[in-house]
């Protein structure tokens, strides 16, 4: 039996295969960032989320940033992407408004009093649908484990190996948004903060509430850079630990020792640093951000030749780690990220995690074209 599905057996929640992954490039510069939204439990799925209430009859633009359109090369240039940044090809996207930041526990919270809408986080696993990711015959866990929870962030107190997620990933009964830590946990005093353990499904529920949408990752991309066509992260090309902090990521040992160089153990208040030239801020670092598309591992290399418009993304997943497992796009990395372990806040790095999965480090931000 493969070990995540003896995690998944002592967690009640489905842990993803441990693969093998690709090798990348031998120029490169490998990192671990595979295990960033890989080797994760795939909560449960659902039939999506719950759109039974009205959108916002105008979108407000308070709080956003418009972006002209402009054609740009997306995809890694450096010799420091895996393989699924490459190649480089070129994409024109339309003018757009973008959440300047993250969407907040304040901002989540006005969405949940005017709906009433629960999160996946908050509702019971359905057994019938995670049966169906797991070979036949896998027996069902015992009803006390099959509860309402959350991936939580359990830095170990020693070191561990960085191919192993589950050293420091815990499913926690009554983890959610309002509890991000599990019971006892709480967001008072952090209206500021960005909202967490979302899944793909609650983001979208929120963003067509608010008249909105979720960017596309060429959206999300082009916005990250600022402008800047051969940029390595939001603001240039500095390494992000030279000079002063410029994104809340991990400094010192992952996951078992923070520095907090950048002053932050784990999130940080939204607009804790300078934006981009587009005004934008945490487009890297803080919390990975959903995009709209489904992830798939040869989407660039079959983009080779083409110059798309408003590209949306492949019609369908395609992660030959996980081929069970549907996925969509994270972008811009999180507080976890540590060059040592994961460059996802490098503007070119793209992540995947499974539609129902929400983690104590992924939120979330909108865009709209009207």
């Amino acid at each position: 039996m493969k070990r995540s599905l003896l995690i998944y057996i002592a967690l009640g929640c489905i842990v993803a295969c441990q693969s093998d992954e690709p090798k990348a490039d031998t120029t490169a510069k490998k990192d671990t960032a595979v295990s960033c939204e890989s080797n994760l439990p795939a909560r449960f799925p659902t039939a999506g989320p719950d759109t039974s209430f009205a959108s916002t009859d105008s979108v407000s633009h308070k709080g956003m940033v418009w972006i002209p359109g402009n054609s740009y090369g997306m995809g890694a240039l450096d010799n420091e992407g895996r393989p699924d940044e490459y190649p480089r090809h070129t994409v024109t996207v339309s003018g757009f408004w973008i959440d300047a930041t993250e969407v907040t526990n304040a901002q989540f919270r006005q969405f949940v009093t005017a709906t009433g809408y629960i999160t996946t986080a908050e509702k019971k696993p359905d057994w019938e649908e995670i049966k169906k990711q797991l070979p036949a015959g896998t027996p069902k866990p015992s009803d006390d484990v099959l509860v309402a929870s959350s991936l939580v962030f359990t830095p170990p107190a020693h070191s561990v190996p960085l191919d192993d997620a589950s050293q420091w990933w815990s499913w926690k009964k009554g983890a959610n948004w309002q509890h991000p830590q599990g019971p006892g946990s709480s967001i008072k005093g952090k209206d500021h903060y960005p909202v967490v353990h979302i899944s793909w499904y609650d983001a979208m529920a929120y963003a067509k509430w608010a008249g909105k949408r979720l960017p596309t990752e060429a959206e999300w991309e082009f916005a990250a850079r600022g402008g800047l066509q051969n940029a390595i992260y939001p603001w240039g090309t500095e390494d992000i630990e030279t000079g002063k902090p410029k994104a809340n990521t991990w400094q010192g040992s992952f996951p078992d020792k923070n520095t907090n160089w950048d002053r932050f153990q784990t999130l940080a208040p939204v607009q804790s640093f300078a934006p981009n030239t587009f005004g934008l801020y945490d487009m890297a670092g803080n919390v990975w951000e959903w995009c709209s598309d489904w992830y798939d591992a040869n989407w660039y290399t079959a983009q080779k030749n083409t110059q798309a418009t408003n590209p949306i993304g492949p019609a369908q997943s395609n992660d030959p780690m996980e081929p069970t497992v549907p996925k969509k796009v994270v972008r811009g990395g999180s507080f976890m990220c540590n060059a040592s372990y994961c460059k996802g806040y490098r503007v070119t790095s793209r992540m995947k995690t499974s539609p129902d999965t929400g983690l104590e480090h992924t939120g979330f931000r909108c865009v709209s074209s009207k």
